[in-house]
């Protein structure tokens, strides 16, 4: 594999024209794949004919669609800043496709078809409300956040033109819309399924190019605490962060959820499990390069895009940067997927029809791209409201689960607490 991958052999790819090359490929492929025919049905539940999608396209699907190109960011900075214990902090998170497909079950035994008619039929219209509008902003955090590693990319490759991160953004952007406007959530699922599969195969070339590198230790990373000054303490503290928002996280995640209920049970409850287990191997193993980076002892270097450049040679570095985007684009398209059936189908706002979901899918894109031009960019920033907000959704599935019964006067007031609590801790940190 370093033979492979060796500088002299790779050389070519350290040229930036490399990446956009790669994205060029990949841009054609996702849509010459959506180049079929849709209908209302397919468009908005994904159903082909009829015909619910197979178990490992529900696998893919949520593995891509959750291994955000954020998080992989995350994870690998998590894992630099505080070892072993940030990047199991982040690999904790995937504990919601266990949970998530708890909840989709027990939501499917109450006759419900999504999170909403079940909070519908027992908090009414203010807890669609409620509920809807915290979705709103999860779906353009997910826009917004992925368009800003796309922004990262290619600043870091074109350093020397200034406009190179603004310019990737809105040509990204508009190519991620113009597939996923074309056939919505059915296209959603059949380019995941591609891009999930580049991703998979450029990911484990760079993991194994990093495991039987000569300055790996597995020793090395089960021990390391990372670079932050105060060690590995606060990494153990967001494990326990993330422990605190595995039942709330899904639940408040709409890409998830859709998907939760396009297939009969038996598909669905395997579909969760195997996305769990392959999603957990890919953000851990991400993570990895973050804690390798720190136990090499290189400098951070905007956004740990410099610290790998340096760290490894164009081959890998290449294959890292060419996952992110993957990771990315398939995100935005289930994103865009789901703000269509949010609008049509919860909010009501228009008449269910093709045209519709695009004019929705174009409204959460131009909003995604609009908030890339506010000074605030963290990737952190753009899931710390909705995270956080989420978690009233915990106690209350909690006690109606158990056959309990909450007021409606008690759910809004949760609601309200942690909603405004969120923004709170949001802005506090300025």
């Amino acid at each position: 594999m370093n033979f492979i991958l060796s500088e002299n052999k790779m050389s070519f790819l350290a040229n930036p024209i490399a990446l956009v090359i790669f994205v060029m490929i990949t841009g054609f492929i996702s849509l010459i794949i959506s180049n079929r025919s849709v209908t209302v049905e397919s468009f908005f539940d994904g159903k082909d004919v009829g015909v619910e999608p197979s178990l490992w396209t529900l696998v893919l699907s949520q593995v891509t669609t959750w291994i955000f190109a954020r998080s992989l960011m995350n994870a690998a900075i998590l894992g630099f800043f505080y070892g072993l214990a940030g990047t199991l902090a982040y690999t904790f998170y995937y504990i919601s496709f266990l949970t998530g497909g708890f909840i989709v079950a027990r939501i499917r035994k109450e006759k419900a078809n999504s999170v909403q008619q079940w909070i519908r039929n027992y908090f009414g219209r203010v807890g669609s409300w409620t509920y809807n509008s915290l979705i709103v902003m999860r779906l353009l955090s997910e826009v917004f956040a992925n368009l800003i590693v796309i922004g990262l990319i290619f600043s870091a490759a074109f350093p020397d033109f200034k406009m190179s991160g603004q310019i990737s953004i809105i040509i990204l952007g508009i190519v991620g819309l113009l597939y996923s406007a074309k056939g919505g959530l059915q296209v959603s699922l059949r380019t995941d399924v591609f891009q999930m599969a580049v991703f998979l195969v450029i990911f484990s070339i760079a993991f194994i190019y990093m495991i039987f590198g000569s300055d790996f230790s597995f020793n090395s990373i089960l021990q390391s605490t990372g670079v932050h000054e105060q060690a590995a303490r606060p990494g153990y503290v967001l494990i326990y962060v993330a422990l605190l928002q595995v039942f709330s996280y899904p639940a408040h995640d709409p890409v998830m959820m859709d998907r939760g209920f396009i297939a009969n049970q038996n598909k669905t409850n395997y579909s969760f499990i195997l996305a769990f287990l392959l999603s957990t191997f890919c953000i851990f193993g991400f993570g990895m390069f973050g804690i390798q980076a720190g136990l090499i002892g290189y400098a951070y270097e905007n956004q740990l895009l410099g610290t790998w450049q340096n760290m490894f040679g164009p081959g890998v570095y290449f294959l890292l940067i060419c996952s992110l985007l993957v990771s990315a684009m398939s995100t935005l398209d289930s994103a865009l997927a789901s703000s269509a059936r949010l609008v049509i189908d919860e909010f009501y706002i228009f008449k269910r029809s093709i045209k519709n979901g695009r004019i929705a899918m174009s409204t959460f894109m131009a909003f995604g791209l609009l908030f890339t031009l506010f000074p605030s960019q963290s990737l952190f920033d753009a899931v710390a409201v909705t995270g956080t907000a989420s978690m009233f959704l915990t106690p209350v599935m909690i006690v109606t689960f158990l056959g309990g019964k909450i007021p409606i006067w008690a759910y809004t007031i949760t609601w309200f607490f942690f909603y405004d609590w969120s923004f709170c801790l949001h802005i506090s940190r300025y």
